[in-house]
């Protein structure tokens, strides 16, 4: 989907009231005007004073004012489409996104689906298997409502969702355990080759893939206490889930279609107590964005990029057990002292995916108020005799 563009038909561009100086204010009568042209190749003359340049690329109106008046003078110009924002707005009407992770309404993943619905995306999502019936009684029974409200004011559709463990690529790759577990009864077709061709057997393509999911059986414990399996079991959740969702998804996605991840800064500084592999899983994440970009790139012309959020206080975040610690440090530490927003995220996954977007993929977008760009703690007593502005 295009955004609005100045070739876009029924293009109007108008002014809004000029601002004078005093000395001008007696030309304000013949100077306002409202002005309305189909845009097209040609230059349209609105009046022997005034024009519209034919250059395609800037579509500036030129306004011939005396030398006296050009300094005071000052117009406002706005373009407008029907049914479009003025200015440059992410425009994802009819594109198709798949969000995987969805399970509450407070998390990166709720944030993300409210942004694309917002610009105009269908949703869909796909949600882990033991909190299937949770999620969906909630949506029902209005629980989430009030966190469904878009800026307009209407409610976010979910038009499916779909049972799915990201952990398991087929159904051949299920232990029996968790075939026979009573957490998955009632549930069929939940694993990434299932739920892609499900998706595919129901809406065909998709334009836009989200991977919002991760798992570190033992997190809590340093790397040096974490097994093997344990270590294996959050690279298998966190990382290896978005090769496999990318894996299956790119068939049935449309060329100029994007994927995008959520990636977290202790893949490349140390969190004390995000252990467990996480840590790992994290990096092998943002390593595979890059490789993934090539390689999905050049063979089916979508974008992959992955976004490094700062601490937001959710139910999954909540598992860490510290994470109103890294809340409140990143209020005293980062460049910009206020609390992350999970709207702020979602935000700029609309972006990544949009065709605004388009010649960035491969990337790490730091989404976390600038924390990332420090390198020591201003908070440290060590810092105090230095003047540095705080927000009390």
């Amino acid at each position: 989907m295009a955004v609005a563009t100045t070739t876009a038909s029924g293009l109007q561009i108008k002014t809004s009231k000029p601002c004078f100086s005093s000395s001008s204010s007696s030309s304000s009568s013949s100077s306002m005007m409202v002005l309305k042209a189909s845009v097209d190749s040609k230059p349209t003359k609105l009046s022997s004073s005034s024009n519209i340049s034919s250059a395609p690329s800037s579509m500036q109106p030129l306004f011939r004012t005396s030398s006296s008046s050009r300094s005071s003078l000052k117009f406002v110009t706005k373009a407008m489409s029907e049914g479009v924002l003025p200015g440059l707005p992410i425009d994802l009407r009819g594109k198709r996104a798949f969000i995987a992770g969805v399970a509450d309404d407070n998390g990166y993943g709720w944030a993300i689906a409210k942004s694309l619905a917002a610009a105009g995306a269908e949703i869909l999502v796909g949600t882990w298997v033991p909190a299937l019936n949770i999620f969906e009684n909630s949506l029902r029974r209005g629980k989430f409502d009030e966190s469904r409200v878009l800026p307009d004011g209407s409610l976010m559709e979910i038009t499916k969702t779909y049972p799915l463990d990201a952990v398991y690529d087929s159904l051949e790759d299920v232990p029996e355990d968790v075939k026979t577990n009573k957490r998955y009864a009632g549930s069929s077709k939940w694993t990434v080759k299932e739920v892609a061709e499900s998706v595919k057997q129901d809406f065909g393509t998709i334009d836009i893939l989200v991977h919002s999911l991760a798992n570190g059986p033992e997190v809590s414990k340093p790397l040096l206490e974490t097994s093997r399996s344990g270590y294996l079991a959050a690279i298998s959740a966190s990382s290896y889930s978005y090769v496999s969702l990318l894996k299956h998804f790119i068939p049935i996605m449309n060329p100029g279609g994007a994927a995008i991840s959520l990636t977290y800064i202790a893949s490349e500084r140390i969190i004390p107590g995000y252990g467990g592999g996480m840590s790992s899983a994290k990096a092998a994440l943002e390593s595979d964005t890059r490789v993934l970009a090539f390689e999905a790139g050049r063979r089916s012309k979508i974008r992959v990029n992955t976004i490094s959020a700062g601490p937001l206080g959710s139910r999954a975040a909540k598992a860490i057990g510290f994470i109103d610690k890294m809340i409140n440090y990143s209020l005293e530490n980062a460049p910009i002292q206020k609390e992350l927003s999970a709207d702020e995220v979602g935000n700029a996954a609309a972006f990544l995916v949009s065709p605004l977007a388009s010649a960035i993929t491969g990337t790490v977008i730091y989404v976390d108020n600038g924390l990332n760009a420090m390198g020591v703690a201003v908070d440290s007593p060590v810092f105090g005799d230095l003047g540095i502005p705080k927000d009390n």
